[in-house]
């Protein structure tokens, strides 16, 4: 890959790495505050709670994106970025795209995919 294919896959992931930050300081301004007094019965509390409960888990997931996030980036500073961890193939182009933070080829992939699926 050239400079300019990768500094616009390091624009993607800082992109979505802010992205992700942004969602989850607004989720600790407005969404970490409960208070009994604001609901008129109980079943408005407990939709608020059932609500704030899944947000927790969005970002829950989010901290895990982040982390392969912060990891693309170390790898196009280290110069590693684009090789399948699993086989030391290059991924393809076509599959950095949509997900520049991705780690196995389309090839080992599958193959883990498969694996998944045949012993759950």
């Amino acid at each position: 890959m050239d400079k300019s294919q990768l500094d616009k896959f390091k624009e993607a992931l800082e992109a979505k790495r802010e992205e992700i930050i942004r969602r989850a300081e607004q989720t600790l301004r407005q969404d970490m505050a409960l208070d009994a007094d604001d609901f008129p019965d109980e079943m408005d509390l407990a939709s608020s709670e059932y609500y704030q409960s899944f947000e927790f888990r969005l970002r829950g997931r989010e901290k895990s994106h982040l982390a392969k996030l912060d990891l693309a980036l170390r790898k196009l500073e280290e110069g590693t970025f684009g090789i399948c961890e699993s086989c030391g193939e290059p991924i393809r182009r076509k599959r950095l795209e949509p997900r520049p933070e991705t780690r196995p080829c389309n090839q080992c992939k599958e193959n883990q995919e498969c694996d998944e699926k045949a012993f759950g």
